[in-house]
Formats: C-alpha cells, sequence, structure tokens
C-alpha cells in the first residue's frame, strides 16, 4: 500500500496537463469546486459524485462513553460528523487493482 496523498496541488497539475487550462485558472477551479462541496456539507446537504461516492453529515447524539485508560465515565458531546459512502463503481475499480484485473 502506497504512503502518498493526493494534494490540492496534485490536483491542480493534473487539470493544467490533461485539460490544458493555466496553472492559476487550474487552482482557481480546484478550490472552487472544494469550496462549493465545503458550503453544500456545512448547510447539512449531501454531495453526490457519480461514480465516485456521497459526502453527508449525520448528527450524532450527547451519550456516555468511557475513558479507555481510567475506565472512567467521560460525557461525549453531540457533534456532527462528516460520512463518506464510496459508490460501487469506485469500490470495483479499487478492487479490481487490487487483484490485477
Amino acid at each position: 500500500m502506497s504512503e502518498y496523498t493526493v494534494t490540492r496541488a496534485d490536483l491542480t497539475e493534473a487539470i493544467y496537463r490533461e485539460i490544458g487550462l493555466s496553472r492559476t485558472e487550474s487552482a482557481v477551479l480546484v478550490e472552487s469546486i472544494l469550496d462549493h462541496i465545503v458550503s453544500a456539507l456545512v448547510k447539512g446537504e449531501s454531495v453526490k459524485l457519480s461514480g465516485f461516492g456521497t459526502f453527508s453529515v449525520r448528527d450524532k447524539r450527547e451519550r456516555m462513553g468511557r475513558n479507555p485508560k481510567t475506565g472512567r465515565e467521560v460525557p461525549i458531546t453531540k457533534r456532527r460528523v462528516l460520512v463518506f459512502k464510496p459508490s460501487n463503481v469506485l469500490k470495483e475499480r479499487v478492487n479490481s487493482a487490487l487483484t490485477g484485473k
């Protein structure tokens, strides 16, 4: 398994090479797309990228948890969590890459 992480700069460079926009325009495009995704998630909307997956926000209720080190009960405050559900297309591509098909 690779330790490589895809960064904004990598996405910008890919757009520059594949589409032919300038590096500046490519960077603006990447930032704009990410801003739209974040804005929708902040509003509580789901973001579906066809063939990739769906990002959504879930509200978690307050509950009691346990400190694993001390065993003492501690309250866990309510919060919002980001959830990603990959599409079947993405799952198939990742699994086929694993098996070498």
